[in-house]
């Protein structure tokens, strides 16, 4: 797939309207009672040769999701758009300056098994840009290419026992990271999508 080609392939399912279309997690929790938590995340597409997703890992020492891969994002503050929300934490995760960034649009928004309610917001990176990850946040900041995404045979279901109960999630081949969990179900749909327009 050409870098053109690719370009105008995010910008379709970007483009897409959404009626309040959400993507449920395969292992959504049962019970709350309380509104899910409204959260974003920014999905750079790095349009180097070749291409790929920019993905981060966290810091092991953090509260929530210590140690796994993620797409930079956070909660929305109140008042903002999910977009200002994706911006600003990858600005403060891995000084991504926002000038280099294309945003492209959102995809449908996929609740967690946390309740949290994400939208990841599509956008076009420039090749060769300089992160300077947040010590606190971000241990590495890597990519998982273009070619691995559009293979329907890379993501697999693995399944763990959690309190009596199986759980099951996809996960990503890479060589040094583990992607699994809303991030590795965010890039399934993504995947979807792009293989769909071909």
């Amino acid at each position: 797939m050409t870098l053109d080609d690719l370009s105008a392939r995010l910008r379709l399912i970007a483009a897409e309207p959404h009626t309040g279309e959400i993507v449920y997690g395969d292992d959504r929790l049962s019970g709350f009672d309380k509104p899910p938590v409204p959260a974003a995340v920014l999905v750079p597409v790095v349009l180097g040769k070749p291409p790929g997703i920019l993905l981060t890992k966290r810091n092991a020492h953090l509260k929530a999701h210590a140690g796994q891969v993620s797409f930079p994002g956070g909660r929305v503050d109140p008042g903002e758009q999910p977009e200002e929300t994706a911006l600003r934490e990858a600005e403060e995760e891995i000084a991504l300056d926002r000038s280099a960034v294309q945003v492209l649009g959102r995809m449908s928004n996929y609740l967690t098994r946390t309740n949290f309610c994400i939208t990841p917001v599509v956008a076009l990176l420039p090749p060769g840009l300089q992160f300077r990850p947040s010590p606190h946040e971000v241990d590495a900041v890597f990519e998982l290419p273009i070619d691995v995404l559009l293979d329907p045979k890379a993501p697999e279901r693995h399944r763990r026992d959690e309190r009596g109960s199986t759980r099951e999630f996809w996960v990503w081949p890479h060589p040094q990271h583990c992607i699994w969990g809303a991030t590795a179900a965010i890039l399934v749909h993504l995947a979807e999508k792009l293989r769909a327009l071909g």
